[in-house]
């Protein structure tokens, strides 16, 4: 068992960690920049070691800082939480290097599915189904490059091999824009990622985001636990989730999971991670993964009962998966309402003092956040500060507990994003369930 753990992150996650440690019997350290050394898991950890000013490159993302500190209070393993370095490969391989516990997967499946080309590769190889595509990175071959296009068949989708978040992206709808979008897509990859590398794939019309959520031991044990629908976004940016994914077929969705456990077995993956996939006309796509805990996890908590990061926390301690796939079962259902600090129409962000907060409760109800009266929300950060989740027996009970807990939330002193929230838990097509990854932005548009 780890005995002391760094938690190299800030907000919701610090303090979720914190908790999973505590319940553990492990020994917490909350690493805080100068804007941060009022959180709540600050206050609450073993020990605090500050790592720098406010801006993230001089503090979360400050590798040398974030080892000092595990060095110089004799922790044994960092926990990136998500975000910052949670998938940066050569932070990964700095901290084993320097004799500590990555608590995630090792440096080579972190660059292995960091890549999207080699991801893609490596999922087709594992028998997790694709997005047909260009099987690789398109060359300075243009006539190669509009063959492959009519192959697949337009619209397309140019993506950066390093891309992620929804940026390195570019849909063309005819063949006359396609070397043109190529170009400017390479350009605009390098600029912002470093890597000019990008990929050609069908895009999808109208699909839904779908994701399986596993765990993995390193030792040749996986499972899943099940999947989470994503499809509410708003420039690519996640809003609200639920667990299980409505209206899937379960001979589908369980053929899909199933290989994604047989892609963790062959690329030798440890922890918890994510399978993201596009969701239309009763087929998967696997479009990446995530190689760490997601901001979502909650609601697959929720119908599963395991509690993913104390099952990160001991994998990481060399501890074999103590879960079978039997082991497993999807009871209920789930949703996440992600509360930003942020104007609900304009979506700016709203950074402040916290007046006065008040969480809702009830049965089935749970808050994941930081925020307490009192507490100066800063400008430096993602502006997400809670996360409202709830749980019931079936997906309308659910989701009359999450219409009651955001007409309970109250955050005064700031804007945040709540009144939307209460109107798309009210909305006709998503309590129908199974809209598109395109609906939230349309409907925001009307």
């Amino acid at each position: 068992m780890l005995k002391k753990v760094v938690i190299a992150n800030r907000g919701e996650i610090a303090l979720r960690i914190l908790r999973a440690c505590k319940e553990m019997g492990i020994k917490t350290v909350a690493v805080h920049s100068l804007a941060d050394r009022d959180l709540m898991h600050v206050r609450l950890a073993d020990e605090a070691v500050c790592i720098g000013p406010a801006p993230s490159p001089a503090s979360y993302l400050n590798i040398p800082a974030i080892i000092s500190a595990a060095e110089v209070t004799d922790a044994v393993a960092i926990h990136p939480g998500y975000g910052f370095l949670a998938e940066n490969a050569d932070f990964a391989e700095q901290v084993e290097k320097s004799g500590f516990t990555f608590i995630g997967p090792n440096a080579d499946v972190i660059r292995l599915m960091g890549d999207k080309v080699s991801a893609i590769k490596a999922m087709k190889e594992a028998g997790v189904p694709t997005v047909p595509g260009s099987d690789g990175p398109i060359t300075e071959d243009g006539d190669r490059t509009m063959q492959i296009a009519r192959r697949i068949g337009y619209p397309v989708i140019i993506k950066a091999a390093a891309g992620g978040g929804g940026r390195g992206m570019r849909v063309v709808h005819s063949e006359a824009a396609l070397l043109n979008a190529v170009y400017v897509t390479q350009s605009e990859a390098k600029a912002a990622f470093g890597d000019d590398t990008v990929y050609i794939e069908k895009f999808l019309e109208n699909p839904r985001h779908v994701e399986i959520q596993v765990l993995a031991d390193g030792q040749g044990n996986a499972i899943h636990l099940g999947d989470r629908d994503c499809s509410l976004q708003r420039r690519h940016q996640k809003v609200l989730e639920e667990a299980p994914a409505p209206g899937i077929p379960d001979d589908v969705r369980n053929r899909v999971a199933m290989s994604c456990v047989d892609a963790c077995k062959k690329i030798n993956y440890r922890g918890a991670g994510t399978f993201e996939f596009l969701y239309e006309n009763g087929e998967f796509f696997f479009i990446e993964m995530n190689t760490r805990i997601q901001v979502e996890h909650p609601v697959s908590e929720m119908v599963t009962g395991i509690d993913l990061i104390k099952e990160q926390l001991k994998i990481a301690g060399g501890e074999k998966l103590s879960l079978t796939q039997d082991d497993i079962v999807i009871k209920g259902h789930a949703f996440e309402c992600r509360i930003n600090a942020e104007d609900p129409k304009t979506f700016m962000p709203c950074p402040g003092t916290i007046k006065h907060y008040h969480a809702p409760g009830g049965l089935g109800v749970r808050v994941d956040s930081h925020l307490y009266s009192g507490y100066t929300v800063p400008p430096n950060y993602d502006s997400m500060v809670a996360k409202i989740i709830t749980w019931g027996d079936d997906r309308k009970q659910a989701l009359n507990r999450m219409r009651t807990a955001l007409d309970e939330l109250i955050v005064d002193g700031i804007r945040t994003n709540t009144e939307l929230h209460r109107d798309l838990v009210r909305d006709s097509a998503f309590k129908e369930g199974g809209v598109s990854i395109h609906y939230l932005e349309k409907k925001l548009k009307l």
